[in-house]
């Protein structure tokens, strides 16, 4: 009784206090566009992503972008702005269910080359006894045609800002 006595009379005295506890405070550092994650780039640093200045994007700006249209179709697992790697998560497609694909981008350096960028797929086959997937072979024909679909729509978003600067 008596320690239920004394609750009560610590629960009356800390309602009547006067005691506001101040908010988290939540530190802002750069959020992954994509993702939502730590790291990454802020929306307010696009402007500025062509810039050869320290503060600038790490790899070309172009070659990322292009890269996030061509692996836009599949979902997203992971964005390394800084590291300039995107990771996609398996994926099946519609007509071949027992088989599925999962593919890195590297985008390296600042400037708009060929071998600026290197694509990676990943396949597996699905096991039909038990249904567990096998171990990953790579599909290197495939990942060289993901790269060129990756440089031909590079050259038209550069196509694209020459001419809006024309114009």
């Amino acid at each position: 009784m008596k320690n239920i006595a004394s609750a009560l009379l610590c629960l009356l005295l800390v309602s009547c206090s006067n005691f506001e506890p101040a908010p988290p405070t939540v530190e802002e550092g750069p959020v992954s566009i994509l993702t939502g994650k730590p790291g990454g780039i802020k929306l307010s640093d696009l402007d500025g992503l062509a810039g050869a200045s320290g503060d600038s994007m790490p790899v070309n700006a172009i070659l990322w972008r292009a890269s996030l249209d061509i692996i836009s179709l599949i979902p997203i697992a992971d964005v390394d702005t800084f590291g300039g790697t995107i990771v996609s998560d398996w994926y099946s497609l519609a007509g071949a269910p027992d088989e599925r694909i999962k593919i890195t981008i590297f985008v390296s350096g600042r400037e708009l080359r060929s071998d600026a960028v290197r694509v990676t797929v990943h396949v597996q086959s699905r096991d039909g006894v038990d249904g567990t997937w096998g171990a990953s072979v790579r599909d290197d024909e495939f990942a060289k045609r993901l790269e060129d679909l990756v440089l031909n729509r590079a050259r038209e978003i550069r196509a694209q800002t020459i001419t809006e600067v024309v114009e």
